[in-house]
């Protein structure tokens, strides 16, 4: 079975390259001793940033995220919202080497931690990742993302047992969080636990967060369950009928007959 992991999402556009030396190196441009201010252009920056992120279109977000970042190099909320776009866009190395700089430059803090932990698990560098994760679990507590981050982590380890409990750890902060749950559902699946975990995968979906994919999720779950109905019912709710089609004739042959 497949892991739906949220955190890891993927475009194919390409990004401009950022190196730790754009930062090093990078001045606000603008200069009123050197050139007209352009009064509106930080908010049409920000907010094409903020829109093209909203649209999934993480590589032009990341494009505008750089550029604002080149303008204010120590805005922390830029260079996080730039990290999280390259790892959105499949770029998780260029993410990784804007937190190290980051970093690097003013010591570790618990949000660069955070996002640096995910960037490395984008990366498939788990033995990099975890301690990441963990270093910043230390240094706060009540960030669901850290625990989310350690689950998929464990799980990619094959460890379901601490890939649980750190879901649980999670959910005790954001109890209906739909991430987290399609996540733990997914996890409890791979250890073979699937009655407890459609039960917590149906719980996901019934928040109003729920993504067609945690859908889908539940639907072969229920499938390897035996209940075809079931999944059919929430196959169509979200495929085209040629996908659907597909996907039912090959749920037929899972589960019970």
């Amino acid at each position: 079975m497949i892991l739906s992991i949220s955190i890891l999402l993927a475009g194919c556009s390409t990004v401009k390259s950022f190196t730790s030396q754009d930062i090093a190196d990078s001045a606000p441009i603008a200069d009123a001793a050197k050139e007209p201010a352009v009064p509106n252009l930080d908010v049409t920056l920000r907010q094409a940033a903020a829109d093209a992120e909203a649209g999934y279109k993480y590589s032009e977000a990341a494009n505008h995220y750089t550029t604002l970042l080149q303008r204010y190099p120590d805005d922390e909320t830029i260079l996080l919202a730039l990290a999280r776009n390259f790892r959105f866009a499949g770029s998780p190395q260029q993410a990784i080497q804007v937190v190290n700089a980051r970093i690097t430059k003013v010591g570790v803090k618990p949000p660069l931690l955070v996002e640096l932990g995910k960037d490395y698990l984008a990366a498939d560098q788990l033995n990099l990742a975890i301690p990441a994760l963990n270093q910043a679990k230390g240094l706060t507590r009540d960030d669901w993302g850290i625990y989310s981050a350690l689950g998929v982590a464990y799980d990619y380890q094959g460890q379901y047992a601490l890939a649980q409990e750190a879901y649980q750890a999670g959910l005790k902060l954001a109890p209906a969080n739909s991430d987290l749950l399609n996540n733990y559902a997914l996890s409890l699946a791979q250890s073979g636990q699937l009655d407890m975990a459609i039960s917590t995968l149906q719980q996901a979906v019934n928040q109003p967060s729920a993504s067609p994919q945690m859908r889908q999720n539940l639907a072969l779950l229920l499938a390897f369950k035996g209940d075809k109905d079931g999944a059919t019912r929430l196959i169509r709710m979200d495929l085209p009928d040629d996908m659907a089609r597909n996907n039912i004739n090959y749920y037929q042959g899972l589960g019970s007959n």
